[in-house]
C-alpha cells in the first residue's frame, strides 16, 4: 500500500481531493481496471471499495491522465475519463 501512496503523491503532485469521494457509479474504465488489478494481485489485503483506497486510486488515475495529456498533448478519450 505504501508503494501506491507514494505513486499517488508523485503522479498527483500532492494535490488534495476536496472531500469529493468517488462512488462506483462515477468510476471510469481506468478506475475499474486499477480496482481489478488490486483485487487480483492484492492478496485480499486491499479493498478497492474503501474510501481511503478509492481516494488513493483516484489520485493515481488522475495523475496518470495528466501525464498522458502532458506527454501526448491530447486529451484522454471520454471513454476512459470521467
Amino acid at each position: 500500500m505504501d508503494k501506491l501512496s507514494g505513486l499517488a503523491s508523485k503522479l498527483g503532485g500532492g494535490s488534495k481531493n476536496s472531500g469529493s469521494n468517488q462512488t462506483a457509479g462515477n468510476e471510469d474504465m481506468v478506475d475499474k481496471a486499477l480496482d481489478s488489478v488490486e483485487r487480483k494481485f492484492g492478496g485480499g489485503k486491499i479493498d478497492p471499495s474503501s474510501d481511503k483506497i478509492r481516494s488513493t486510486n483516484e489520485k493515481i488515475t488522475d495523475g496518470a491522465r495528466a501525464q498522458f495529456e502532458k506527454a501526448t498533448g491530447k486529451n484522454v478519450p471520454d471513454k476512459f475519463s470521467n
